[in-house]
């Protein structure tokens, strides 16, 4: 019986990352994708067409994405499949497109490749800011494309990463 509850378990956790991954896939991709700024906890940052926060991956380098696999499905990728829309605040001559190895155009800003976070459940959210995963931490961005760092960590890097390691 109790082989059979874990078996249960495994499969409804399953089911539940498959079903977590093909939402964000679906949901941060289109075809003009619109970047804009709005105003958190952070100050004003880079929102995805959903208001969502924009995140930066400082293991990027050259306006290249190295976040891939399980990677991009804990911070998946803001894809277009045209010239990016720059909404309110956002300075069009900053906004840019990167191929991505699976050849997909993903966003980028100032050199920088988007990236949405999953555990952003809504307009606001900016749970990714200053979290250490897959390698690399991960950074909001300002209208001036630039990392955003969070006033209340160590301003020498020695904050713990909110407690998420590299759990991703």
């Amino acid at each position: 019986m109790k082989k059979l509850l874990f078996i249960v378990g495994v499969i409804a956790a399953s089911l539940s990352l498959v079903v977590g991954i093909a939402t964000a896939a679906r949901t941060s991709s289109s075809a003009a994708a619109k970047v804009s700024v709005a105003s958190t906890g952070l100050g004003r940052i880079l929102v995805d067409g959903r208001g969502h926060t924009l995140y930066l991956f400082a293991k990027d380098s050259r306006g290249k994405s190295t976040c891939v696999g399980g990677c991009a499905a804990f911070w998946p990728p803001l894809i277009a499949t045209g010239k990016p829309l720059a909404g309110p605040g956002v300075k069009s001559k900053l906004l840019g497109t990167t191929r991505r190895a699976d050849g997909r155009l993903q966003v980028t800003y100032n050199h920088h490749p988007l990236y949405s976070f999953v555990k952003d459940a809504r307009k606001g959210d900016t749970k990714g800011e200053e979290l250490v995963a897959f390698g690399g931490e991960w950074y909001a961005l300002s209208a001036a494309g630039a990392k955003v760092q969070n006033a209340a960590a160590p301003a020498d890097g020695s904050g713990d990463g909110g407690g998420y390691g590299n759990g991703y």
